[in-house]
């Protein structure tokens, strides 16, 4: 497992960190607490929420932060240490191109847009691109999919990965998947992902989506405050388990228009400034002319705005010259 050098430790599991008895570490894995990274990086409310005290909970916090870097560095330090971060691909030449190689790890990748946009193939996509080595521009690694609106098909999986140079009898066996049933059991998955991310060797998560359950469960404007501090509270989880275990983190987000929406104008991302805030880099998806899709970088601290074309095709999204023209291209 590779971890983020921001959070290496030296124990392995919660038995090994001093003062954790058998008790303990079992009040902590009620509550989603299953790895030592996953300990360093909680909230006291998290740990308390087990039934351990605060003062109990303050002192094992600690103790797990004092084996990991947690502290001021230099800029040019940061610049050393961001040289353990890696670039995923996204199977896609064109998109790959305005990313500068891919999807970062230890950030969020936020994909947004209508009905068909292609948001759902993208995460089948990228479920394989993880898979790949990394001098082919994948991560070695397995994905980890919560799939919120039954959309996720194993055959689609299958149909992409030859074209990726992926055995379609072994690419299941490294994607580990849950379907989330409403917000409260998605939120539940997510914090009880760390033993299972170990195990696995995950190194890509996708929620998708990431707003579906809670759009239609927080309804009316005085469920707008509950929501959004639910879906913060949800993503900062995700942000610390894709900075623990140095992966990838894409969600998919669904879209609203707005009603002085006029003509030619983008539709509005779920989730307001609490999901904008926390992904790191937005694509917005939309339907181009002659069955293209285009890909546009919204917002991103690293990455100037530009767009790609794109297009969905037997093969999984791709863009070349005989794509580009609509021609068939032969497996």
């Amino acid at each position: 497992m590779v971890t983020s050098e921001y959070l290496q430790t030296k124990y392995k599991t919660l038995e090994d960190v001093p003062g954790l008895g058998p008790a303990i570490v079992k009040q902590l894995r009620s509550v989603g607490l299953h790895t030592v990274e996953g300990l360093a990086t909680a909230t006291v409310g998290e740990v308390t929420a087990s039934g351990i005290g605060e003062a109990t909970a303050i002192k094992i916090i600690e103790t797990a932060r004092n084996t990991i870097a947690l502290k001021f560095i230099t800029a040019e330090e940061l610049a050393e240490r961001r040289k353990g971060m890696k670039k995923m691909t996204t199977g896609c030449s064109s998109l790959d191109a305005i990313l500068d190689g891919g999807l970062e790890t230890q950030s969020i990748t936020e994909f947004y847009g209508e009905y068909g946009s292609g948001k759902s193939q993208l995460c089948h996509q990228l479920c394989l691109a993880v898979q790949l080595p990394e001098e082919k521009g994948g991560l070695n690694g397995g994905a980890l999919i919560i799939d919120t609106e039954q959309v996720f098909r194993p055959d689609r999986i299958i149909q992409i990965a030859p074209r990726l140079g992926l055995d379609p009898k072994d690419v299941l066996k490294r994607i580990v998947f849950a379907e989330a049933i409403n917000s409260n059991h998605q939120m539940i998955l997510l914090e009880n992902a760390d033993e299972v991310i170990k195990e696995n060797g995950i190194r890509l998560i996708v929620i998708d989506s990431l707003t579906g359950n809670f759009r239609s469960e927080y309804i009316g404007r005085e469920m707008l405050a509950p929501r959004q501090q639910q879906l913060n509270k949800h993503m900062y989880k995700l942000l610390r388990l894709a900075r623990a275990f140095n992966a990838v983190a894409a969600v998919t987000n669904q879209v609203s228009s707005t009603p002085d929406a006029y003509a030619g104008s983008q539709p509005v991302p779920i989730g307001g400034h609490i999901v904008g805030h926390r992904s790191h880099t937005r694509i917005y998806l939309r339907k181009g002319r002659s069955n293209l899709r285009v890909a546009s970088i919204v917002a991103s601290p690293f990455l100037p705005e530009r767009e790609a074309p794109l297009r969905i095709t037997e093969r999984g999204i791709e863009y070349t010259e005989e794509v580009a023209k609509g021609q068939e291209v032969k497996p």
